[in-house]
């Protein structure tokens, strides 16, 4: 995990904008590494919806999140930024849920100000914490961190824009780098202007731009253009989910047709075997193979 942390802090000084796009499962992480992305990040309002079939508005618990994810952290090499809402409490549950996530194996944790329930922040009724509690919830986690002996990326998230102000969005996250964050974000920006003012905040301290795809309020930009502007990473949280979902109800129009999905829209079954493991899994079959169990096979058992 430590080396996963390394990885990640090393990519917050590289040159360039870093993409990082969104999973909700171990399956969709692999793809993401396997596509060569060097990070990726869980989105909160997939697992809400992959796992619950509900929406992302506070339904999903701190266990089921921590279950899911360290299904998630564990299946891949790359590093892993956790979406961890708004801590799931007071600053002591920040800590509690820190500690949780670094001993899961990721490397960064992002944490909201949103109250509970939380909700997505391209949503409507978005409400926040009073700022001095939002600034404490951040000291508890680099408190957390420190007492764990751990290194995480902490992500500092405020969804004040749209709960206030923009000047109280800047605002807070001036405060949350003085406290100790590693990197900030603002959700649901409205513009290009609004995106640089972020930039302008404490400039030592990374940004992440959240690349909501499907008509959030943000502008979609290219890495370059947000390279431009002064963000060092970017995500996309619904490409995953959302292709999926499309995929599904075409396969299912398909077989209620009485039919199948076409052969171009799915993998092969070799290929779907490859990519779950199988192809390894038989030749580490082979590698602890006895007499024994060969002869079994031979035999038809």
């Amino acid at each position: 995990m430590m080396e996963k942390v390394k990885v990640l802090r090393q990519l917050l000084q590289t040159p360039g904008v870093h993409q990082g796009p969104a999973c909700f499962d171990a399956l969709g992480a692999k793809l993401i590494e396997a596509a060569g992305f060097p990070y990726c990040i869980t989105s909160g309002f997939s697992i809400a919806a992959s796992r619950l079939a509900l929406p992302d508005t506070g339904f999903i618990s701190y266990g089921e999140m921590l279950d899911q994810g360290q299904i998630i952290a564990q299946s891949v090499s790359i590093p892993i930024i956790v979406d961890a809402d708004n801590g799931y409490g007071n600053a002591m549950n920040v800590k509690r849920t820190v500690k949780g996530f670094i001993a899961a194996g990721f490397a960064g944790i992002l944490l909201e100000d949103q109250v509970a329930p939380k909700a997505c922040g391209h949503t409507r009724g978005r409400k926040v914490l009073p700022r001095e509690e939002a600034v404490m919830k951040i000291r508890a986690a680099v408190d957390a961190r420190t007492e764990s002996g751990s290194d995480i990326v902490i992500v500092a998230r405020t969804d004040a824009r749209q709960a206030v102000s923009l000047e109280e969005a800047l605002s807070r996250c001036k405060a949350f780098a003085d406290a100790g964050a590693d990197v900030l974000f603002i959700d649901a920006l409205a513009s290009v202007e609004e995106m640089r003012a972020l930039c302008q905040v404490s400039p030592h301290v990374p940004k992440l731009a959240n690349m909501l795809e499907g008509g959030g309020k943000t502008p979609i930009l290219s890495p370059q253009e947000l390279e431009d502007v002064g963000y060092k990473l970017a995500v996309y949280p619904l490409s995953l989910i959302g292709v999926c979902i499309r995929a599904m109800q075409d396969a299912l129009t398909a077989i209620k047709g009485g039919g199948i999905p076409p052969p171009e829209s799915m993998p092969s079954f070799e290929e779907i075997k490859d990519i779950v493991g199988f192809n390894t899994y038989y030749k580490e079959e082979e590698r602890y193979a006895t007499s024994t169990n060969q002869q079994a096979e031979k035999g038809g058992g």
